[in-house]
């Protein structure tokens, strides 16, 4: 690992502190997240703002830096620092660690500065052995509370870290495999069935299992179990799930994992204990209820695993009064301090209540943007906080989809779970991560359908466009993850029956197999069996005028949202659009101009592919300008029609790019037709289409060097966008319209300046004819790397600059978009490029190509207009890296303006 952690260290006058307490005494506060994790930094703030925390320490992320570096060893002081806070929790709580009288039980846990749940390992009940256990039942006076903790540490244990795991995806858990044949034997359904004796024989048998699997026996020494569970905590820091899922999320390996060692507190010792879950507002859709799940006589993971189906935290008003009217004042101290919906675990033990950890609670964007909104109103934070705080992306999910409303009511549901995950999805059924895998690849859609998931399902659930659980509720790993991506979930359906060994979904008697569709409904919870077509969201809805705004809350949140974002951000935010439709839906959206307008793609509807095949196809200049005459009318129709959309906002349009065998037929049949319709031999046309055969199109005869080639072909596009103008101006209507001509794949200041003077030229002509003066710009787009060195002369000519990021891209790093996705997971795993470079662009190397060309085109022409106009453009990490090098605009598909909007915003605000 990199050694930015150690930097720090030595910033910090004296001796390196790598522990750090918390409790009575606490070392830390919630401002030490880099060097405490996220989970024991707010363990520190919570025990200084007077809430009841267990005692412990944290081993911070610097160890974990130290690990890696120094083959897998810790810092010499490290087990003198441990040792003294093992001390300082044990004179707290009158307790021993390993003592055989009154012994202290610790959990350890990961925590990284980025909450990655479920990602890395955890242990519970450490320091129980043979001897322990027996003095734990006697102190307690529970003997089947202290047998059913050690059964448990020792299942843990032994999985995480002596590796007693399945052999294949298919296996059964050891462990697992295990407890089922012994609850078949005693006749028990439920673990806690299970007797005393029975627990004991459990226990006897695991410690088989492991010296079977591991040719080990399960440690006894309990310094030895703490030591033993530190590693593996840092150790699943570079487990598979958690790389993946900080390659998702672009957390950096660099960062390292801290260790959270605290004391345990026991919601398993009767009824008169609990654990749960619970969230100061509904995760789901951001009301502002108490919200989350609990069980009585559990612990913690019993929760989180979706083993058991908890209750809701309702409930526990009736159950357990005092301790439900404690939490509430708990959850109001919390969001008044930390000024954001809290997500914390909780256990009670013998009507006591422990606070766990608390966190920024992952949500959906609906939450997001609905909490955020609602916070300004109650004042807890202002509007650049609330801005701030909704991730870009989410916002995106207010868009989606949803089921049609009058199919799903003809729609008879199978059943209805627990919604965790708003919106709607229709898929094939699929068993398994690695199914799911596969039908992404081939580009099928489909719903990962699970008893429970856990961590090893990431790749699957990212696969897939919904999951369905059969166990769990709202807090457990389905829905917590799928809330953090936008999937649609729906969890904890207790009337779905999963068979995996059969591949099969029950529901009563309805039974559907493995690649049969299902729809499952995120917001409400309704199973169905088959497709049930979508609609457009409220806020698309409203937007296209068929909602009235104030039937709609979502939309009324959506947006003060924009308009704060709107308020606060420099960029502005275009679209590419190529018809008339796209442009209205982008303004509709927030688009203040078409950024990206690709001529190419009017050019394949109807008789115009044919025309355009004549052109390709023409034998001199004569038959070309022939074929283009035909063309004109079209392409002149088409720009009134944008510009109209686009009412006097700015439209750059892009002149044909792509090479021309494009545009040719591949076929026999369709050769043949074309012969006919040319009056030529399919001979000779075939002659003709072998003789514009080319070797690497994407660096052949496209672009400008086709323009250079054939003068008339730029001539035809320019006539027919001022011509356009021209109409508009003209029309008893007057539409105002502000065009920008972008003239593509410029290396060279020649190639733009014998572009530039042609279609100064034909604008001339077209206003002298037209008696109108058309606003009108010319500039060219920046996606070859010769581009953005010699910008400076470039721009002698150029009025503005479009970075055409995709290409750039490509030309840069030599690497084609559509075959790079061979190489891309192994190069992100091996931490070559941190993400794909056709998602979010390349700052090191890309970017810097950008600053070059925006610093070159600057240097000559002081006002010239800069953009953006890839994907990239609707990326939020790009655009904080556009934001930062001084573009004035980014242009990106439709559906992402709004994303554009807020990260601009965001950049803006950073």
């Amino acid at each position: 690992m990199a050694t930015k952690a150690k930097k720090s260290a030595k910033k910090r006058a004296g001796k390196i502190q790598y522990v750090y307490e918390f409790g009575k005494k606490t070392d830390g506060d919630s401002k030490m997240k880099e060097l405490l994790g996220g989970k024991g930094a707010n363990l520190a703030e919570m025990a200084r703002i007077g809430l009841p925390v267990p005692p412990g320490f944290t081993i911070t992320t610097e160890v974990c830096t130290y690990f890696y570096d120094h083959k897998r060893s810790y810092p010499k002081t490290l087990a003198k620092e441990v040792k003294a806070a093992v001390t300082t929790v044990e004179k707290q709580l009158g307790k021993k660690f390993g003592d055989t009288k009154n012994p202290l039980l610790f959990s350890v846990r990961s925590g990284a500065r980025e909450s990655m749940p479920g990602m890395m390992d955890t242990i519970l009940n450490l320091g129980l052995n043979d001897e322990t256990v027996e003095a734990l039942a006697q102190k307690s006076g529970n003997e089947r509370f202290a047998y059913d903790c050690y059964r448990r540490f020792i299942q843990m244990y032994g999985d995480v870290v002596m590796g007693v795991q399945p052999e294949s995806e298919n296996d059964h858990e050891p462990f697992d495999e295990v407890m089922s044949q012994l609850k078949k034997e005693v006749k028990a359904s439920e673990d806690n069935d299970l007797t005393v004796d029975d627990l004991k024989e459990l226990i006897k048998r695991y410690k088989a299992l492991i010296k079977k699997k591991t040719k080990g026996a399960f440690p006894q020494d309990v310094y030895e179990q703490l030591w033993g569970a530190v590693g593996a905590v840092f150790s699943s820091w570079q487990n598979e799930r958690a790389t993946i899922y900080r390659q998702k999320y672009n957390i950096s390996a660099e960062w390292g994992t801290a260790v959270n060692v605290q004391a345990m507190v026991f919601g398993n010792m009767g009824d008169s204990c609990a654990t749960g879950v619970a969230f100061t507002r509904d995760p789901a859709n951001g009301e502002k209820v108490f919200y989350g799940e609990y069980l009585i006589n559990a612990q913690g993971e019993d929760v989180v695993a979706g083993v058991r189906t908890p209750n809701p935290i309702a409930m526990l008003a009736d159950e357990m009064p005092k301790s439900h009217a404690e939490l509430v004042k708990v959850c109001a101290k919390l969001e008044k301090h930390f000024k954001d919906m809290q997500d914390f675990e909780f256990t009670i033990e013998d009507t006591v209540l422990y606070m766990l950890q608390t966190r920024n609670g992952k949500r959906t964007g609906l939450a997001a943007v609905r909490i955020a909104a609602e916070m300004v109103k109650e004042r807890l934070i202002n509007e650049k906080t609330a801005v701030q705080r909704i991730p870009a992306d989410s916002i995106s999910s207010l868009l989606v989809p949803v089921f049609d409303a009058a199919a799903a009511k003809k729609a008879k549901p199978l059943t209805v779970g627990l919604p965790a995950g708003p919106g709607a999805a229709t898929g094939h059924i699929v068993f398994s991560a690695a199914a799911a895998e596969r039908h992404a690849e081939d580009g099928v859609k489909c719903v990962l359908c699970r008893v429970e998931t856990s961590p090893e399902d990431l790749r699957g659930m990212i696969a897939s466009e919904g999951i369905l659980t059969s166990r769990g509720g709202v807090s457990s790993h389905a829905a917590l993850v799928a809330r953090q991506m936008g999937k649609v979930c729906v969890c904890g359906a207790a009337d779905v029956e999963i068979d995996y060994a059969k591949k099969t979904l029950r529901v009563g008697k309805t039974v559907l197999k493995e690649d049969d569709y299902i729809s499952i409904d995120g917001t409400t919870g309704e199973i169905f069996a088959g497709q049930i077509p979508t609609a457009p969201s409220e806020v698309d809805q409203v937007l296209n005028g068929k909602l009235k705004p104030a039937k709609s809350y979502t939309f009324q949140m959506f947006d003060s949202v924009m308009k704060w974002a709107d308020k606060y951000r420099k960029l502005g935010v275009r679209t590419n659009a190529d018809t008339p439709a796209q442009a209205t839906s982008a303004v509709a959206f927030g688009a203040e101009g078409i950024g990206l307008c690709r001529t190419e793609h009017m050019f394949f509807e109807g008789d115009r592919i044919t025309f355009m095949r004549q052109m390709i196809l023409a034998g001199d200049e004569t038959e070309r300008r022939k074929a283009l005459k035909k063309l004109l009318p079209f392409q002149r129709k088409d720009f009134t029609g944008l510009f109209k959309a686009m009412g006097g906002r700015p439209v750059t349009v892009r002149l044909l790019d792509p090479p021309l065998h494009e545009f040719l037929p591949n076929d026999d049949a369709a050769r043949r037709a074309v012969a006919e319709a040319l009056n030529i031999t399919p001979e000779v046309l075939t002659a003709r289409i072998a003789s514009l055969h080319e070797e690497n199109p994407m660096l052949g005869h496209r672009g400008c060097r086709l323009g250079i080639s054939y003068p008339e072909i730029t001539e035809m596009q320019a006539r027919a966008i001022f011509e356009a103008a021209a109409a508009c101006l003209n029309a008893k209507k007057k539409v105002d319209v502000n065009v920008e001509v972008m003239v593509p794949l410029v290396g060279f200041a020649k190639e733009l300046k014998l572009q530039s003077d042609l279609i100064h030229k034909v604008a001339a002509e077209v206003m002298e004819a037209k008696k109108v003066k058309i606003k009108y710009l010319v500039g060219t787009m920046v996606e070859i790397p010769r581009a953005a060195v010699r910008s400076a002369e470039i721009a002698e000519t150029a009025e503005f600059f479009s970075f055409g990021t995709n290409d750039l891209t490509q030309t840069t790093l030599g690497m084609s978009r559509d075959d790079a996705g061979a190489f891309l997971g192994d190069y992100k795993e091996l931490d070559i490029l941190p993400q794909n470079p056709f998602a979010s662009i390349d700052q090191a190397g890309v970017g810097k190509l950008v600053e070059l060309g925006v610093e070159g085109g600057r240097s000559t022409r002081k006002n010239i207009k800069l953009g953006v106009c890839g994907e990239h453009g609707g990326d939020p990490a790009s655009i904080k890296f556009f934001h930062g090098v001084g573009l004035n605009y980014v242009s990106c598909s439709p559906p992402r303006v709004p994303v554009a909007r807020l990260a601009a915003a965001q950049a803006a605000l950073a």
